[in-house]
Order: C-alpha cells, then structure tokens, then sequence
C-alpha cells in the first residue's frame, strides 16, 4: 500500500501533463479517468494505512533522492522527456508510459497475492482485484489508441 501510493501519484502527475501538451479530446478524457481513480484509490490507502497504524507517506516520496521506483513508474529521464513533449509525440510517450506504468501496477498486485497470507483481507482482497481489472482494461484502451498514433 505504501508503495502504491508514490507509483499512483506518479500517474496523477503525467495526467496533469495532459492539457497543456495534447490536443486529443480522447487523451484528455483517458486522462481525466485515470486522474479520478488514482486519486480516489490514494485516498483509499492513505484511510487505510492509518486504520492500521501504519505510516501513510507522502504520495510524491518518490521525488526524494535515493527513493526506489516501483514496477512500473517512469525514471526521471522518461518524465523529463514527457515533459518536454507535445503534439502526437507526447501523445505516443504518455501511452507508452501509462501502459508501462499500468503494467507495474499489475506486477505489484501478482506479488500481492503471490505472498501468502496478503490478500486475505476482504478490503485488500477487493481493491487489488479492482486495481487489476481496471489497470487491464486501460492498457486494452490505450493500446488501441498507440496503434491509432503509430499509423
């Protein structure tokens, strides 16, 4: 959970990209989902981590120096190219980021059920399922958006 919070907020920040360097309506609109979810599910950790006592982070920790990125999250040089961006080139780097950095996401809940004992909680159980389902059907999405941009 504590992991999932900086690679969600990761997410957040390349969407906040979005209106100043796409000219997609369709981008916008992935975006703007993408935004809602993660910042609903930060907010879901960060209740939950605190219910339990445990140490909610800070959800941009991963900007600190030494942090370790989780499966997934964009390295500094990848965000700095985003950031750089526009047009149909930041179009085709944020899809290939998202679905790199959805991918991570799906990584971390394989882990989580891989490790015995973790995904018994019901809550747990509930919003990793949630979480693979989703993060599968936006890769499907913005798969078929690349193949749209790479024509």
């Amino acid at each position: 959970m504590q992991g999932m919070i900086s690679h969600h907020a990761q997410a957040i920040e390349m969407t906040d990209l979005l209106p100043a360097r796409t000219s997609s309506g369709g981008m916008r609109k992935l975006g703007e989902r993408i935004q809602v979810s993660q910042t609903d599910e930060i907010k879901m950790m960060q209740q939950w981590l605190v219910a339990r006592g445990e140490q909610a982070p800070d959800p941009h920790a991963h900007h600190m120096m030494g942090a370790t990125l989780m499966p997934g999250m964009l390295t500094g040089a990848e965000m700095e190219r985003l950031t750089q961006a526009k047009g149909g080139a930041f179009d085709r780097l944020f899809l290939e980021g998202m679905i790199k950095h959805h991918e991570g996401a799906l990584t971390m809940v394989k882990d989580l059920f891989a490790t015995a004992g973790a995904g018994q909680d019901p809550e747990i159980f509930a919003f990793a399922s949630d979480v693979d389902a989703d993060q599968r059907m936006e890769i499907d999405r913005m798969s078929a958006m690349l193949k749209e941009f790479q024509q």
